[in-house]
């Protein structure tokens, strides 16, 4: 018993120890509200001569209605169809000829643009973001040709690529009043149905300053930036209004769902996933750092035991799925040639049952702090990285700062936190389970 006390506290003095480093890398930067609501944070790093400039909408598919979904995702190609000063095509262009990357991501919550540029051309960047979000054109040749892209994506991402569909049907079935039933690429029927004063409301109403936060990282001086992006962003006027946020609460899943899918597959897969709490709850940081002992690398406990030792998968993982107001832990085997998915499942639910039944070792316990620790500081080892974290903590938080301190909450996970969650969210009861078929079967 001694010794097993003694090595415990060698593990929270390795914990403390590694805590103090995170800290010692600590972000600085600066925020502020512009007038119009739109909140800007400002980093300085003079390491390399490049900017990361982030605009984060919080909007995403959760905020649309039934008969309208996809309408998120649409905006993030639309965006890019021009502006009052930035024709067709152009803001491609301009970001590219300046040396610079862009890209965008919709997701279930929120909306993001960036672009990567050299330092100098901070205005540039500034300028293109701001065009758009004051004056954005809204279109019947942008909407019909955003339609057709749209369309080509979902057959190619989804409907076409093996186990593509996967997230929609498990969303489908593991939410029944939450608008996360469905994914952000949403139904292509009511993207088609929909008329352009549609898209332009809701434009009007989820893009708008107070809706947003502007995070610039990189290369910068305060004063100079802070003075730019008045200029730019000052004068776009707020929306006034009400953002809707739907306040639809998920009722308890109280019995398993399982469903069989036929899908253009050679190898059977399976998908399981279990319902969890939304972002910032204490219980999501243990269910991620058993995400990490179950699938955290070649030397996690599922692929030891799956793919390694017992030969019934050629690949296998758990995926937390963090969402603003509840998430899921997804944990899918892609079956090895002639094994049951039946097989594959008994294995799959024995490996959990080690945890709450056995616990985890100390050795075990330390190796997940570490990798928990590393992939957090990795997360912002880059400008783009940085800009991203920052605009999440501010939207789903309010609170910027975590991205120096929430390693604690992580860091403050025991193991017993990690059984006691797999004891309360991974049971059938609170599962949906899909079995993924070739078709000809």
């Amino acid at each position: 018993m001694k010794k097993k006390t003694f090595l415990w506290s060698l593990v929270a003095l390795f914990a403390c120890f590694g805590l103090a480093n995170a800290q010692l890398n600590r972000i600085e930067f600066q925020e502020f509200t512009l007038d119009n609501g739109l909140h800007v944070i400002l980093h300085q790093d003079h390491t390399t001569p490049i900017v990361a400039i982030n605009i984060t909408y919080h909007v995403g598919s959760k905020n649309e209605q039934p008969d309208r979904t996809g309408f998120a995702h649409f905006f993030e190609h639309l965006m890019f169809e021009g502006s009052r000063h930035v024709q067709r095509g152009d803001f491609v262009e301009y970001v590219t000829n300046a040396g610079g990357v862009h890209n965008a991501g919709t997701w279930f919550d929120q909306t993001l643009y960036y672009e990567i540029l050299p330092s100098n051309q901070l205005e540039l960047g500034l300028w293109l973001e701001s065009d758009r979000l004051l004056q954005l054109v809204i279109d019947s040749v942008g909407v019909e040709t955003q339609r057709s892209v749209i369309k080509e994506e979902r057959r190619a991402r989804y409907e076409n690529q093996p186990y593509g569909s996967f997230l929609e049907k498990i969303c489908t079935n593991a939410f029944k009043e939450h608008p996360y039933r469905w994914v952000p690429i949403g139904d292509v029927q009511y993207i088609d149905q929909a008329e352009l004063h549609e898209f332009m409301e809701f434009h009007g109403h989820f893009y708008v300053p107070e809706n947003a936060v502007l995070v610039i990282s990189g290369d910068i001086e305060y004063d100079e930036t802070k003075k730019l992006v008045e200029d730019y962003f000052g004068d776009i006027p707020r929306g006034n209004h009400e953002i809707y946020r739907p306040d639809i609460e998920e009722p308890p899943q109280t019995e398993e769902i399982r469903k069989t899918v036929y899908d253009n597959i050679q190898l059977p897969a399976l998908f399981t996933a279990y319902h969890m709490p939304g972002m910032g709850d204490p219980d999501s940081y243990a269910l991620e750092m058993l995400q990490t002992l179950l699938s955290g690398g070649q030397s996690s406990r599922l692929y030891k035991s799956m793919v390694d030792n017992k030969q019934l998968a050629l690949e296998t993982a758990a995926i937390p799925l963090a969402l603003e107001d509840a998430g899921l832990l997804i944990i899918y085997g892609i079956a090895n040639t002639e094994v049951k998915l039946e097989d594959l499942e008994a294995a799959m639910e024995e490996e959990i049952n080690k945890v709450i039944e056995s616990g985890l070792s100390e050795r075990e316990f330390q190796k997940l702090q570490n990798q928990t620790e590393n992939d957090f500081i990795s997360r912002n080892t880059t400008m783009g990285g940085i800009s991203e974290s920052l605009a999440n903590y501010h939207t789903f938080f309010g609170d910027a700062n975590l991205i120096n301190t929430e390693i604690e909450k992580y860091l403050a996970v025991t193991p017993e936190n990690i059984i006691e969650v797999a004891k309360k969210y991974l049971v059938p009861e609170n599962r949906v389970v899909l079995y993924y078929l070739p078709k000809e079967q």
